[in-house]
């Protein structure tokens, strides 16, 4: 989490940690009792913001205090289920090896007749000459060997191959998109600014998206499903664009258009060699232009980016450079002179909300392949607050019936046991705002069984308290045994709680670990509460000799 706050979870662990030491070396129980009491007023402080309450700019100076957030069924927001396009990502694996193939072979001067990459993703390599079948053999098990390689029919007189990715290989490029889209995607939400979102892998190729809070669900969606394939190419001003528009590109050109403008989308020529891709950006930001050409967008090249780049201008100085985005030409500046040292200026008459987002799809990563949202699903702020309210009347109703049966019930054994109850929901609730925690539904699903748990726990200490009173035992002897003899049973259920808590965690997503959250932390308020601060009420009544008769 960005920016956390430790303090106010610093300061619970110390107070909890000196009430549990004065527990175990015998310390007075009015000591502990005062240290309580701080850790429940500290408590309640940290929950003001929670519940709306300003606090004044100096306390917030001296403790900044986190609220808890609430998840996207109780504060509305997006779902969605984006589908990742695998088959996508191993065709644009296999066609940039084919660029790599076609600058071997002319680097090892083998003459072919073309190489292209067909919609199976199967790479085909057509020779203009028979003798060089043995070089072109040589290449392939040489630098190209996670392809099998068969003969195939070619259009001319040379020979033809059919390269195919082996099964490991294109395995590993699944794997390897599927993680890159995820982290990908991961980033340009944290970007965004939205706290507590879920993006989490569903099956093979699905990613699950939840944006709790978000305001402009569209914007979101446009920006996480950008593939963000930045290229740079050379702009072919050897021949005309309105030729090529009338009668198709030339040989190795194609024509890619400019972002649409109130004048339309301008038309370039390019040569269809990729220099350089995006995977050697490093940083890109947003930076102020001039009035009439706005905000640009520079991007930092990592070493083996500055490196290309400085050999493309190098050898192309009076040329343009057409910087294209998901195949829309951005920018394409003369090259005045060679430019070291991977420094790129984007420029293109942007927004600078346009250069913002620009700027965001280049700094997290490109896309390995595009993403189809399959499933959407918008949660209003009105169904969150029919929400919070059902959820806050399940709580109450819930808690009243507790404390008052435990108070008619037990009597004043039954009071204490009360302020153990209360002082445990405060300590959850308090642990969940520290940690800046997400509420949701199932986690208060998880609060109310936490009160149960502390409830039987408080019940086993009062049982066997009555059952040694029974046996004759003085009140002071009837409360330290009947602590030793309920702890056995109250460890062993809250260890067993506390397992599938974590169990649930590890192997839940989304309301699944939030309820695992509320019920792994709860029970550990909750032995806190009953074992260490029911027992130092108890035990500053023994100290001060007014324990003359248990009420249970």
């Amino acid at each position: 989490m960005e920016n956390q706050n430790f303090a106010p979870i610093l300061i619970l662990l110390a107070l909890a940690g000196a009430l549990l030491y004065l527990h175990f070396t015998g310390g007075g129980g009015a000591v502990r009792l005062y240290v309580a009491a701080t850790l429940a007023a500290l408590a309640v402080v940290l929950l003001l913001p929670t519940a709306n309450v300003t606090l004044p700019e100096w306390w917030k100076g001296y403790l900044p205090i986190p609220k808890i957030q609430l998840g996207l069924d109780l504060q509305g927001g997006t779902h969605m289920l984006l589908e990742v396009k695998l088959d996508a990502a191993v065709r644009s694996a296999v066609a940039r090896r084919a660029d790599d193939l076609k600058r071997e072979l002319k680097l090892n001067k083998i003459p072919f007749a073309q190489v292209s990459v067909g919609p199976s993703g199967t790479l085909t390599a057509e020779l203009k000459n028979t003798s060089d079948r043995s070089a072109f053999q040589s290449l392939v098990e040489k630098s190209f060997s996670e392809f099998t390689m068969a003969p195939a029919e070619g259009s001319g007189s040379g020979p033809a191959f059919d390269l195919k990715l082996r099964v490991p290989e294109e395995l590993r490029i699944r794997r390897g998109a599927m993680d890159q889209a995820l982290e990908t995607i991961r980033n340009r939400i944290d970007q965004l600014g939205v706290r507590e979102t879920t993006v989490a892998r569903e099956g093979d190729n699905d990613i699950l998206v939840q944006l709790p809070g978000i305001q402009d669900p569209e914007h979101a969606k446009e920006l996480i499903g950008k593939t963000a394939v930045l290229e740079f190419k050379l702009v072919d001003d050897s021949h005309s664009v309105q030729d090529a528009l009338q009668t198709g590109p030339p040989a190795g050109d194609e024509i890619v258009y400019g972002p649409a403008r109130g004048e339309g989308r301008e038309p370039f020529l390019v040569e269809s060699p990729v220099l350089m891709t995006g995977d050697s950006v490093v940083d890109a930001r947003v930076r102020p232009g001039s009035r009439l050409e706005g905000p640009y967008v520079s991007v930092d090249l990592d070493q083996r980016g500055a490196k290309i780049f400085d050999a493309v201008t190098a050898d192309n100085v009076g040329r343009r450079l057409a910087i294209i985005l998901d195949r829309t030409v951005y920018s394409a500046p003369v090259i005045k002179e060679r430019i070291p040292g991977g420094k790129v200026s984007i420029t293109g008459r942007f927004s600078i909300n346009e250069a913002h987002d620009l700027a965001i799809v280049l700094r997290s990563g490109a896309l390995p392949a595009p993403v189809e949202i399959i499933e959407e699903r918008t949660v209003g702020p009105s169904l969150g607050r029919d929400s919070i309210r059902q959820g806050e009347l399940s709580f109450v109703v819930g808690a009243a019936v507790v404390l008052i049966f435990m108070a008619a019930y037990y009597s004043r054994a039954g009071l204490v046991a009360d302020v153990g109850l209360v002082l445990n929901i405060l300590l959850l609730l308090c642990v969940m705002a520290a940690m800046q925690a997400t509420l949701t539904l199932p986690g208060i699903a998880g609060i109310v069984l936490t009160l149960g748990m502390s409830v039987d726990a408080n019940v086993l200490v009062n049982e066997r308290m009555r059952e040694e009173l029974r046996n004759g035992r003085s009140p002071r002897e009837a409360v330290r045994l009947g602590y030793e003899h309920a702890w056995s049973a109250i460890r062993d259920s809250n260890i067993s709680t506390f397992v599938a808590g974590l169990i649930l965690f590890q192997f839940g997503t989304g309301p699944v670990k939030g309820f695992a959250v509320t019920l792994c932390v709860g029970v550990l308020t909750g032995l806190f509460s009953c074992v260490v601060v029911t027992r130092a009420w108890y035990d500053y009544l023994i100290s001060a000799r007014k324990l003359t008769a248990l009420s249970v």
